[in-house]
């Protein structure tokens, strides 16, 4: 049976699912960054996931990367996944510019988390929607 690791339920939040994958966003403001996490029970690598799911999360991920990539108007894309501290799947999309803080290094550990002011979060929200709809179930 399918859960979230606890971290990733602390610090994101959930948007909603495409096929495969709860989509998430990190409740930092500091950068538009989201998180795919496939639904599938302990998985730590991509490999791991059937060659089906593979693809699926491909094509997820290459859907959600694009969409961001232009409603941001990035300079460039960080996409990875790491799982150092969740060792649970789970595929970082991270918006990045090069005025951001961090730039040109990773954004983990640059800047203390900025949580996400309720008016700011409902505003970016409806603005991804259009964006996301036809691929997306959403929660909120």
């Amino acid at each position: 049976m399918f859960t979230l690791h606890p971290v990733l339920e602390k610090d994101t939040i959930k948007l909603g699912e495409f096929p495969l994958c709860h989509a998430l966003l990190m409740n930092d403001a500091n950068y538009p960054w989201f998180v795919l996490v496939p639904k599938r029970h302990n998985i730590r690598e991509i490999f791991q996931l059937k060659e089906t799911d593979q693809a699926q999360l491909v094509k997820e991920s290459s859907h959600l990367s694009q969409q961001l990539f232009e409603y941001f108007n990035a300079d460039k894309l960080n996409i990875a996944a790491l799982g150092n501290i969740v060792p649970q799947l789970h595929i970082h999309h991270i918006v990045r510019y090069t005025s951001d803080p961090a730039w040109p290094a990773p954004v983990w550990g640059r800047l203390p988390p900025l949580p996400y002011a309720e008016n700011k979060l409902n505003e970016l929200l409806e603005k991804l929607k259009p964006c996301l709809a036809n691929k997306i179930e959403w929660d909120i």
